[in-house]
């Protein structure tokens, strides 16, 4: 067969010439020959095929920049699948958008009311105690990491000291968590051989305040893509690292930071038990695709089994509402 007019290319691919002009501008779809005289394009037979895959990747909504990754990357499989995972997180976030603009134009109340939430703390498979904790309520979420002899005493110590921001939202977030992060510190350093990280988020109206001290994390996905909101306070690259700062014997200052919340936005807090044995781009994937916090909470703690449980893992997930 021989090469193919732009019109009857265009009725094999279900592509419009209008859009394969551009798609020749963009080198997404070159025509096999173009006439000197005329500018006529004419496409071989063998490039249907590329052309109607084009064609479906656009009815999925995929932008023209994204199907050249996909065109040209090594896993156009794994290409496709990642863009749809981001598209369905954007949905779902611009659907809860919906339902906040809805509610405002009704003349209803629109002040988000709180978190929705799900927490564990979990063995893992070769340590003999558990201690890391993790807490999750409407206002307030924690998860520590505990260590020494008193690990987990100390653990539970300091997110029993945050407990009481929970009961109100009200004030600056920032102000609340460095007093209770005081109360926190001088619990631990009545144990007995013992310390812990400690990472918690409070929400207060559109406002976020995380405190943190170790190597524990906190995350935020926002429209598909995920964020480390905090650093780790360690030395080296070892894994496990050195912690240089946590709740121990000494007095210690945290990292404060100020957060806007946005609706949509999805929460992760972890000890070190998940995120050194789950690479971030399967916490994002994950995160993404889980219908839940709750579910999130499971396959999130059920991979770091899954890749060894060597340690324990504190995971915290949680919405905006």
């Amino acid at each position: 067969m021989g090469l193919l007019t732009i019109g009857t290319f265009a009725r094999a691919t279900g592509l419009s010439a209008k859009a394969l002009r551009l798609y020749d501008e963009l080198d997404l779809l070159r025509p096999a020959a173009v006439d000197p005289v005329s500018g006529y394009r004419r496409y071989s037979p063998d490039q249907v095929e590329r052309g109607r895959l084009i064609g479906w990747l656009r009815r999925t909504g995929m932008p023209l920049a994204r199907i050249q990754r996909v065109l040209t990357g090594s896993d156009p499989a794994a290409e496709v699948l990642a863009y749809w995972h981001e598209a369905e997180a954007d949905f779902a976030a611009r659907g809860r958008l919906v339902a906040f603009l809805v509610e405002q134009l009704s003349g209803k109340d629109t002040a988000m009311t709180g978190m929705i939430h799900a927490a564990r703390a979990d063995r893992g498979l070769v340590r003999e105690a558990n201690q890391d904790a993790a807490y999750a309520g409407p206002h307030l979420l924690a998860v520590a990491d505990g260590f020494g002899a008193g690990g987990q005493e100390a653990s539970v110590a300091a997110i029993d000291a945050l407990k009481p921001l929970d009961s109100t939202s009200a004030g600056d977030p920032l102000d609340a968590l460095g007093e209770a992060f005081r109360a926190a510190g001088a619990a631990v350093r009545g144990l007995s051989d013992a310390g812990t990280t400690l990472t918690a988020l409070l929400w207060s109206g559109s406002r976020l305040g995380v405190v943190h001290v170790g190597d524990s994390r906190a995350y935020v996905l926002r429209a598909g893509e995920l964020f480390q909101l905090t650093q780790d306070h360690v030395q080296g690259t070892a894994v496990p690292a050195t912690l240089v700062r946590a709740l121990h014997r000494e007095p210690v200052e945290p990292d404060l930071l100020p957060r806007e919340a946005q609706d949509g936005d999805r929460y992760l807090l972890c000890s070190d038990g998940l995120h050194t044995a789950v690479p971030a781009d399967v916490l994002t994937a994950e995160l993404r695709s889980a219908a839940t916090p709750g579910d999130a909470v499971t396959a999130l703690v059920d991979l770091a089994n899954r890749r060894g449980g060597r340690d324990n893992v504190a995971c915290v997930v949680a919405d905006l509402a």
